[in-house]
């Protein structure tokens, strides 16, 4: 294969995207095979094509494949190129995804843990340490896809570069998306490169580098009047640039999709269609803008296949759009958007600009979105026309219709036109069709026809129009039968499970002076554990910094309230605990960061997990008073106030507050009652931001000159500062259970005795237990009927995931509360531990679901 033979075969311009010399609007559903059973690949992507959509969009989790350095793994749900393959069989395009960071909600954004452990080496920049261990990764992955480019061996026709990276604070983004370009052309990809970006900074996602082509993501309210005008922009800023308006992660939505269409866009690539489980330890931490959301093990944001692989009303609203794409072929494809000529009026809430695309050989094609939810009427060229709620109609005007060997102009046609042959039309709609063809109007009511012009007029209301097999000459339409809705059967409940009686084994990590990083000790994903022997005599408190991700914390045998705060400093109240004192911390990592989160060391990107530091509080002191001012017209001498204390009139100007603070030992500066970010900046050196989830500041031993910068709030409640004097917990010992112990230990059978439910735990209280489950073809659904505990279960060899009741932190994503069981996966294991809360730990009944 050569590259000129590529670039013919794929290529993009100003026009569009050309696929073997055509003209294409790829329709392109995420699909992601680290998400899902390999038993369920083919089923999958069949779904996927049935739907219509010609493209699916995969990311390829570098951290999947190097579950360790160097340990690389390409074999059974991990084998990338044999689900490429069954793409290409199924007749579907890819976009592929390798990052080397994919963002996607995933641990880490894909970036493996251990990168962290190099000081020197700085994530998504163009530096050497990183580039290295990037280029171990593409030099793995890249050779698979060059290899199933389309249209020799595979169904690849592009290839995406990092994932918005203009969200990220690269320092040098030429550089760095430069040497990514070249890795890929250097390993012979020749289909077009492409970055998107999350903002619309195109040269923040790009770099202006050339031979990458820009691609947008837009994730707007579904029911904003301004996404036309939004989308309409960005199409002029690519235009200016040659090449199409790509949008390669949008809403699920089909009448959103119908609006970016409009708008110019060439490929549309909904996020997430397909959904899809994170199975094991690979969840992320800290997403959409709430800092610390545990992602769910349901990776379903309401796409048109749930995350069992059960069909959507949506889906239909797919087969609809598809017919439209596919009916009107080429001249849609090359259709340049433009404004409408008049704006239809409508007595419903719409968009605030009209979108419309030319047709290249006459006529317009117009979307009217109807944004409410009653019955409205739209004026469309002096012509009244039914319009349904919830709908965007793809009104043709003006059209002549010689392409299908009728000699008529359709002059307005208020519904898809889903067919038109042999001297007939069908359109999809679940309202009448006005229909004026060469100046002879009509209203066609649903499910009926009528002879207009000499041309057959045929309506389908839009469930029969997503099943359209073929028409007669005659009109008669012949669809598909609906699919059978799933038999409904009621959950079952399990009522006795086998109780093991022995652990899981831990591996030993060494003694350590302080509490190291998991990662450290080869722990990945997975937990460990952490435990030493200290007097706390004279300690009131303990003050625990750069916990991450759960920590179940036992002080001198009681156990407190899980900790999930992601490294904001955690005060423990100890007042009540013996001299010499045992204590433990078992900590959990639920995932990684997978954006970069300044408000908590935690989530930042590329962050460690483990205990962090455990410190006693030797003394605690009130330095709210005594700084001086240095801002607005506070003059030499400087003046004494309060912190926060500067009365001036020049609201939100920055004011700097300057005190000095000594301590014998290691120190925490806390300021109480942050709202808005602030900058401190210690001993004159780079400034740090403090936020309201996280208003400390750790200090070394010694003298210090504190310098506070906050915009002058005077309605504001204050400030008032707080040092406290800090002794590090020494001494600890160390415990590994990587999620492949878990996972073994879980997989065998052990000595264990069968009990009924309910179970009551003790908090802090582990137990393993074994549940039988009924044979099922679709697989299982399971919820728990419980209380203040947290369950990780295992079936067929893998953690399928892991389910917290009671008391427990915001969750995004999908269903929370549930364990899924693909079908063919068998056995079912459970690690059951009782978490302190405001009630008793305990299991009172497992229920057995079957997806539907």
């Amino acid at each position: 294969m050569n590259r000129t033979e590529t670039i013919e075969a794929v290529r993009v311009d100003g026009r569009g995207v050309w696929i073997d010399g055509s003209p294409r609007t790829l329709l392109c559903a995420s699909l992601f095979y680290f998400r899902l059973p390999r038993e369920q690949w083919r089923e999958r992507l069949e779904q996927v094509r049935a739907s219509g959509y010609t493209c699916v969009d995969v990311y390829l989790p570098w951290n999947f494949h190097e579950s360790a350095p160097g340990r690389w793994s390409f074999e059974g749900r991990r084998d990338v190129a044999a689900f490429l393959d069954l793409a290409h069989e199924t007749g579907l395009y890819v976009i592929a995804r390798p990052g080397p960071y994919i963002c996607s909600e995933w641990d880490g954004g894909a970036l493996p843990a251990w990168l962290g452990l190099d000081t020197e080496l700085r994530v998504r920049q163009n530096e050497t340490r990183y580039l290295e261990r990037v280029t171990a990764w593409f030099d793995q992955v890249l050779p698979l896809l060059a290899e199933r480019q389309y249209p020799a061996n595979g169904p690849v026709v592009m290839v995406q570069l990092e994932n918005e990276l203009d969200f990220f604070d690269c320092e040098d983004r030429a550089g760095y998306v430069g040497a990514l370009r070249d890795a890929a052309l250097g390993h012979g990809v020749t289909v077009p490169l492409i970055a998107c970006s999350g903002q619309g900074d195109l040269a923040g996602a790009t770099g202006d580098v050339d031979g990458v082509v820009p691609a947008c993501n837009f994730y707007p309210d579904d029911d904003s009047p301004d996404i036309e005008a939004e989308v309409r922009r960005y199409a002029g800023l690519v235009a200016e640039r040659g090449v199409p308006l790509l949008i390669t992660e949008t809403n699920r939505r089909h009448r959103t999709l119908r609006r970016l269409l409009a708008s110019g866009a060439k490929l549309i690539a909904p996020y997430l269609q397909s959904s899809g489980w994170n199975f094991g330890y690979t969840p992320s931490t800290g997403n959409w803008g709430r800092p610390g959301n545990f992602m769910s093990h349901g990776y379903d944001f309401g796409g048109y296949v749930t995350s069992t692989g059960a069909r959507r009303p949506e889906y239909a609203e797919a087969q609809v759009l598809a017919r439209v794409l596919d009916t009107w072929g080429a001249q849609l494809t090359l259709a340049e958007p433009v404004l409408a000529d008049e704006r239809p009026a409508c007595d419903f809430p719409t968009s605030s600009v009209s979108a419309a695309l030319a047709f290249p050989e006459g006529g317009r094609l117009v979307a009217v979105p109807h944004l409410g939810a009653d019955p409205g009427t739209a004026i469309v060229g002096d012509v009244p026309v039914a319009v349904a709620p919830g709908s965007c109609p793809l009104m043709a005007m003006d059209v002549p219709l010689g392409a299908w060997g009728i000699d008529v102009t359709l002059t307005l046609a208020s519904a898809d036109l889903v067919a038109a042959a042999d001297g007939v039309l069908v359109f999809s709609s679940d309202v009448p069709v006005t229909v004026v063809l060469d100046g002879t109007r009509a209203e066609v009511p649903v499910s009926e026809r009528v002879t207009l012009a000499g041309v057959t007029v045929v309506v389908l209301p839009s469930a029969e129009a997503a099943r359209l097999r073929s028409v007669d000459a005659d009109g008669a339409a012949r669809v598909t039968d609906a699919p059978r809705p799933p038999a409904e059967s009621a959950p079952t409940a399990v009522r006795e499970v086998r109780r093991r009686f022995d652990a899981a084994p831990e591996e030993p990590a060494g003694r350590h002076t302080l509490a190291p990083s998991l990662e450290s000790l080869g722990v990945y994903r997975g937990r460990g554990a952490y435990r030493t022997t200290t007097d706390l005599t004279g300690v009131d408190e303990l003050l625990l910094t750069g916990a991450a991700d759960i920590v179940d914390l036992s002080v001198g045998g009681r156990t407190h309230p899980p900790i999930a705060e992601f490294g904001a400093a955690r005060r423990i109240d100890v007042r009540d605990v013996p001299g010499s004192v045992a204590i433990e911390a078992v900590v959990e990592i639920w995932g990684h960061a997978n954006f970069d989160d300044a408000r908590l060391p935690a989530l930042r990107m590329g962050a460690l997990r483990g205990l962090g530091t455990l410190w006693k509080v030797r003394g605690t002191a009130d330095v709210s008073a005594l700084w001086t001012v240095d801002g607005h017209w506070a003059g030499n001498p400087s003046p004494t106030r309060v912190l926060g204390g500067w009365s001036s009139t020049r609201v939100a100007e920055p004011v700097t507050y300057c005190r000095t603070v000594r301590s014998p030992t290691p120190s925490a500066l806390h300021l109480h009652g942050v709202i808005e970010p602030l900058r401190v900046s210690v001993d004159g050196g780079a400034p740090e931001t403090v936020h309201t989830e996280n208003p400390w500041v750790l200090l070394p031993a010694g003298t210090h000159r504190v310098a506070v910068t906050l915009a002058h709030h005077p309605s504001g409640p204050g400030l008032r500062a707080e040092l406290l004097t800090l002794e590090a917990v020494r001494d600890w010992s160390c415990a590994a259970q990587n999620d492949e112990l878990l996972a073994d230990f879980a997989a065998r059978s052990g000595p264990a005795e069968s009990v009924r439910l309910p179970l009551t735990l003790k908090p802090g209280e582990e137990t393993w237990l074994d549940v039988d489950l009924p044979p099922s073809p679709e697989g299982y659904l399971v919820r728990l009927d419980a209380t203040q505990v947290r369950v990780t279960g295992w079936a067929g060899g893998e953690c399928v995931g892991r389910v917290w009741t009671g008391d427990r932190p915001a969750f995004s994503g999908g269903d929370p509360d549930t364990l899924w069981i693909p079908p063919g996966w068998p056995g079912l294991t459970l690690l059951a531990q009782g978490v302190e809360g405001r009630d008793a730990p305990g299991i009172r009944t497992l229920w057995l679901e079957v997806p539907t």
